[in-house]
């Protein structure tokens, strides 16, 4: 398996980076990059779900963006320490109705000597939203270098 830098120990400029990695990984919406980036026994809680090894875990994304549609995914550091990052996060996807939600949560990571994420654990709450409230309205894909921070935004 290759390095994935940033590596531990992070500083706050590089875990600053590697959250932005993994949030880009994310809004690819693509399970099969983005559980390159996690190790092959790695381990995750999402929510009330478990998810053991990368196949569970590209299974479970394939399942999330099925249900999850038009997701875009801001992340941002809360906290950073030796091989682990605290990030807080929103995002915002709508149903198969067409009923919109922003997903709040913090995740706690941990990370192998290669870089690679061993343990996700998230806590995850959604809120119905109107349409127009909406505050992440990129194209999908990568989140603009000029989008604001959760912060900015209040949230």
């Amino acid at each position: 398996m290759t390095a994935r830098p940033p590596l531990p120990p992070f500083t706050p400029d590089t875990a600053a980076q590697k959250v932005r990695l993994a949030e880009d990984a994310w809004n690819s919406r693509d399970p099969d990059r983005v559980v390159l980036a996690y190790t092959e026994d790695t381990v995750w809680r999402n929510r009330a779900e478990f998810v053991h090894g990368r196949a569970q875990a590209r299974a479970f994304l394939q399942r999330k963006w099925a249900r999850e549609l038009d997701y875009r995914l801001v992340k941002e550091l809360w906290a950073c320490a030796g091989d682990r990052i605290a990030v807080r996060f929103a995002y915002e996807w709508h149903d198969d109705s067409g009923q919109w939600f922003r997903s709040y949560g913090n995740e706690n990571w941990a990370f192998d000597a290669d870089g690679l994420m061993r343990h996700r654990f998230a806590s995850i709450n959604d809120l119905p939203i109107a349409p127009e409230a909406r505050r992440f309205r990129w194209p999908l894909g990568r989140r603009p270098d000029d989008t604001p921070s959760l912060g900015e935004l209040g949230l």
